[in-house]
């Protein structure tokens, strides 16, 4: 089974934990670190899932999910969006935009591997 995930994380360290973590879990991990051109990367990537980080260069996390939830193709991708800032707001606002699924910084593996194994798993049963 080939499962891919995108992650859009301009921390490098974050990016290479959360890629270690999903390597090991049997995911393909593709990097992607701006969020200007991050609609194309995912169009081009064409992945499973996408983790998604709220603070970007160029781009919010949040006008890309906005973006991808318009475009009728990207409506039913899973989105698991993290950031650092945890405020009520911002959940409401993601959750508004359309996320799959919201997660605060810091996380533990146990915490990212069951939320992307949850929403690989719906997605398959969509």
């Amino acid at each position: 089974m080939n499962r891919r995930v995108l992650l859009i994380e301009d921390e490098p360290n974050i990016a290479e934990a959360i890629r270690f973590l999903l390597s090991r879990d049997g995911w393909q991990v593709g990097l992607h670190a701006d969020g200007t051109d991050a609609i194309d990367q995912i169009r081009a990537e064409r992945p499973d899932l996408v983790i998604l980080d709220v603070m970007l260069p160029g781009r919010s996390g949040m006008d890309i999910l906005r973006d991808l939830r318009a475009m009728e193709d990207m409506q039913d991708l899973p989105v698991l969006m993290l950031t650092a800032r945890g405020q009520l707001r911002d959940r409401d606002m993601a959750e508004r935009a359309g996320v799959s699924r919201f997660m605060t910084k810091p996380f533990s593996n146990a915490e990212v591997l069951t939320a992307v194994r949850d929403l690989h798993a719906q997605a398959g049963r969509a």
